[in-house]
């Protein structure tokens, strides 16, 4: 079972086909960089009970010579661990994220903190970039699951409800910080940079956009998309959005822009060139990719997020 699964799935099965030989070995790749995950795995997870070790023998056997740690464990506790390094890594982002909040209050800059937290090896550096929050097919998945799977067991799994409930308001910040430069949205072309829930792939699912593109609607703005890669699957996604072919045509005449997704067409855009087609140069950078000063220094109101306004915007 390579699947992402509740923990007892295995067992369920096993209780309808006793004579099954299971083995259960999630998977851990990434989006954009699967094909390098799976070839240079950092560990292999293969759960089994009784019964079924010579079919964990053949597994292992087979993911051997791709190197990675190896995991040998029961079934139950290889299920968990997926669900459970999921819903870490997501707490881990709406961690920063709130830390990036407290950051705009009291002047410090996120990008500062997450390096020296990420330097100490006990917390590691991955995942420490504040944002407008994480989306995709695996993390929304997987914290729910797991927060349903513990509720279902008697358990209510209070921290990851904070992650799921910090997750969505971190889109409403996005929101405010618009108002607060341009007052009601209504009427207003709002144009997103990206869309796919992350660079290097066409993935819409529970990505950042949709939620902003239907509050910046539901405010009554006019909103106008790019991304160089997922336009075709959002088009039928956002049908009330207008896709365009490019960049520039998505800043043309916009009163501001919201970067939702770090591709890096967006970092070498001519932004002195851009600031003069739209109708008010207001950028809410939603990844902290760009450069705040450059964008500065070409005429724009920029915004990042933990940043406080003054401070440098190179990453």
């Amino acid at each position: 079972m390579k699947s992402t699964v509740p923990s007892g799935t295995g067992a369920s099965i096993r209780r309808d086909k006793p004579d099954l030989r299971y083995v259960s070995c999630p998977e851990f790749l990434k989006e954009g960089s699967a094909l390098e995950d799976f070839m240079h795995p950092d560990r292999v997870v293969v759960g089994a009970d009784a019964g079924s070790e010579e079919a964990a023998d053949a597994v292992e056997a087979l993911y051997e010579p791709l190197g990675g740690e190896m995991v040998r464990t029961d079934v139950a506790s290889a299920e968990m661990i997926k669900l459970a390094s999921n819903a870490f890594l997501a707490t881990k982002i709406s961690f920063i994220n709130e830390i990036a909040n407290v950051c705009e209050q009291t002047g410090a800059d996120v990008l500062e903190v997450a390096r020296g937290m990420g330097l100490d090896e006990r917390i590691g550096a991955s995942f420490l970039k504040a944002g407008i929050g994480f989306g995709g097919s695996c993390f929304p998945k997987d914290v729910n699951a797991l927060k349903q799977l513990a509720g279902n067991s008697g358990y209510h799994f209070q921290l990851l409800t904070a992650v799921i409930e910090v997750n969505e308001l971190q889109k409403r910040r996005v929101i405010a910080k618009l108002e607060k430069h341009l007052g009601s949205l209504a009427e207003k072309r709002i144009a997103l940079l990206g869309l796919a829930f992350k660079p290097d792939t066409d993935d819409m699912r529970e990505a950042s956009s949709l939620v902003l593109s239907a509050r910046l609607q539901g405010e009554g703005a006019e909103v106008v998309a790019y991304d160089p890669v997922a336009g075709g699957t959002a088009s039928a996604m956002l049908p009330d959005v207008e896709m365009v072919a490019s960049a520039e045509a998505a800043l043309q005449g916009a009163d501001a822009a919201v970067l939702v997704t770090e591709w890096p067409e967006f970092k070498a855009l001519d932004w002195a060139y851009a600031r003069e087609s739209m109708k008010t140069a207001i950028m809410i950078d939603g990844r902290n990719y760009l450069d705040g000063d450059a964008l500065r220094a070409a005429g724009f109101a920029y915004e990042g997020i933990g940043r406080a306004e003054a401070q440098n915007g190179n990453n």
